[in-house]
């Protein structure tokens, strides 16, 4: 401790370094100050709003991964608390998802019986791993690798995870027994063969849900809509005997807290789960990321991916000792959060507790509660994930991510989800080295139009060229990747203009070299000077410039070869042009041509 005068007359202050310590390893304490009476009220408010709108999110949720309707309120009361607390954004709000339930109930329901109590402990199991990934991430600070998983594949997976919901909810719908495969390949072939015992009663009850959501949806929007559908449906069914028709009812939730649970944490369930939580995890992270950071724009916070990681890994690392499946941000309850006014993470916490309060009080309700009323709810949670919005906006605007989207759609529908995610990823690692191994070499001329003559792209520009000079700009790095593609853009540049004897490269778009790069422009530097010709290189940046000189590249392209700008570069390459063809020029586009052979010449205009 140091000691120093307080306002309070002690005469002690804390340590810096302590206290910028303790607050890395607890976020929450940067944030705890700023709570106040006023931030409090408000926080209450928006909690109290967020439980609500979970309520009905949690129980559906639960029901596509497969578990007891109660996991999904469990899993939106102790992993929200925990990624408040030790996540970096004031409005994220975690809880259950859509497709980390749909990833949840495809791995593991081929494995075990959905509802089983082997299937609840593979689920908490599967939970903890995806945990342990994210944490780990987080601690190596890694979370730049987020990035990776592009927005195409997440619009991909999401409209693929809503057919997939829609397709598992209509045997709920229609009342009719579900095959025992779950694929959506054998799913429709099994229902349209039992359309004849469709239960009308559970299909009128699940229609009748679905629209009175949907009302609510389109004429109140901000009201919990989709919980008064739930009670809507749920009276419908008393006062039509709804049980005593066949229709199947969700039955009671206990009305007690999460109960502790304990992960099976062995070899086999190890080999067996680790693949599908690794897929569970960087999904879960793609997706809190992506929300946190699209509330932070709003919001004007700073989002720290790597804490992020952190949050959400201990957020399901210890949510699965509290019956808690896999967790990550909500989109609906996020927004929701930010809207009716949060000003801190406190507002996830008091949402948590105020859902407990709501949990024991309402759960021998949902003992009247139809499961086709469930399915008509889910349908429009499924349709709502299909954003066709963002579809049409990529596939206006580029054919290759148009076709990592349907790619990823596809792979959702027909093969299993943690498979899916990784052929969106993969395709979208593959689309970015292709683009980084292709950069553009684009040719420049002087603009007379400019004062300073600035050098721009002839295909934007149609300018004339100096008949000695081709001048070169390569916008992009050139590594190991890309040495290949630059290579042959110089060789089919000097077959097609071979009287343009001296090349300049301008490289103030190469942010990076490796060896490869190196190798590659010594090689060219001696090839062009085998035949006559000479390579230059002008506006290298510094980092650029140092592996160059390590590499021994400026020794081989000549140090006299290597200019620091475009304006030197060209002061002292005009001069070394043959004179008697710069007699004879017309075109004279550099200042520097008054000072050779001709230069009372009038220079051709455009």
């Amino acid at each position: 401790m140091k000691v120093g005068t307080m306002a309070d007359g002690s005469g002690i202050s804390p340590d810096p370094k302590k206290e910028r310590s303790l607050k890395k390893f607890f976020p929450f304490l940067q944030w705890w100050p700023a709570v106040t009476r006023r931030t409090l009220r408000a926080d209450l408010i928006a909690g109290i709003t967020g439980a609500i709108i979970v309520l009905p999110q949690g129980v559906a949720f639960a029901i596509i991964a497969g578990l007891p309707p109660e996991y999904g309120l469990y899993s939106a009361i102790v992993p929200a608390i925990i990624a408040a607390l030790f996540g970096s954004s004031r409005h994220l709000i975690s809880g259950p998802t859509t497709a980390i339930s749909i990833v949840i109930f495809t791995t593991l329901s081929p494995l075990v019986q959905p509802l089983s109590p082997e299937y609840i402990g593979m689920a908490l199991t599967l939970t903890f791993l995806a945990g342990f990934f994210q944490f780990g991430l987080g601690v190596a600070r890694l979370g730049a690798l987020v990035n990776f998983v592009s927005h195409s594949v997440v619009v991909g997976f999401t409209a693929g995870a809503a057919i997939l919901i829609a397709t598992s909810q209509m045997s709920n719908l229609l009342g009719i027994s579900a095959p025992k495969k779950h694929s959506f390949i054998h799913i429709w072939p099994n229902i349209a063969a039992r359309l004849s015992e469709t239960n009308y009663y559970a299909l009128l009850i699940g229609l009748a849900t679905l629209a009175i959501a949907v009302v609510f949806k389109i004429v109140k929007p901000k009201w919990p809509g989709m919980l008064i559908a739930m009670v809507g449906g749920s009276v419908m069914g008393l006062l039509m005997n709804a049980n005593e028709h066949g229709v199947r009812l969700v039955g009671s939730l206990p009305a007690h807290l999460p109960p502790l649970s304990y992960p099976d944490i062995t070899t086999t369930s190890l080999r067996e789960l680790a693949p599908p939580a690794l897929a569970v995890a960087m999904l879960g992270l793609a997706e809190a990321v992506s929300i946190a950071r699209s509330i932070a724009t709003k919001s004007e916070q700073r989002i720290d991916s790597n804490q992020e990681f952190i949050g959400q890994g201990l957020s399901n690392i210890i949510g699965s000792f509290f019956s808690s499946y896999a967790a990550s941000g909500s989109f609906t309850r996020t927004g929701v959060n930010y809207s009716a006014g949060a000003k801190t993470p406190l507002a996830a916490v008091c949402a948590a507790v105020s859902l407990t309060v709501i949990l024991l009080l309402i759960a021998p309700l949902t003992a009247y509660l139809p499961i086709a009323s469930m399915a008509g709810i889910l349908l429009l949670v499924a349709y709502s994930l299909i954003d066709t919005h963002h579809i049409t906006s990529i596939v206006r605007t580029s054919k290759p991510e148009a076709g990592i989207l349907t790619a990823t759609f596809l792979a959702t529908l027909l093969v299993e989800l943690e498979f899916a995610i990784y052929v969106g990823v993969l395709l979208s690692l593959l689309l970015y080295l292709n683009r980084t191994s292709h950069p553009n070499v684009v040719t420049l001329a002087p603009d007379p139009d400019s004062r300073k003559r600035s050098l721009i792209n002839i295909e934007k520009k149609p300018l004339p060229e100096c008949p000695q000079l081709k001048i070169l700009r390569i916008d992009g790095s050139i590594f190991f990747g890309a040495v290949n593609h630059i290579a042959e853009e110089l060789d089919r540049i000097v077959k097609q203009y071979p009287e343009q004897a001296h090349i300049l490269i301008v490289g103030g778009g190469i942010n990076f070299i490796d060896v490869a790069g190196c190798q590659m422009l010594s090689q060219e530097a001696h090839r062009l000077r085998v035949n006559g010709r000479q390579l230059y290189l002008c506006s290298i940046k510094g980092e650029v410039v140092e592996v160059m000189r390590r590499g021994g590249c400026n020794r081989s392209i000549g140090h006299e070869n290597v200019f620091g700008s475009k304006v030197e570069a060209l002061r002292k390459i005009v001069p070394r042009l043959d004179p008697e063809r710069c007699r004879r020029c017309t075109v004279r586009i550099f200042s520097e041509c008054a000072m050779m052979p001709g230069g009372d010449i009038p220079r051709r205009e455009g």
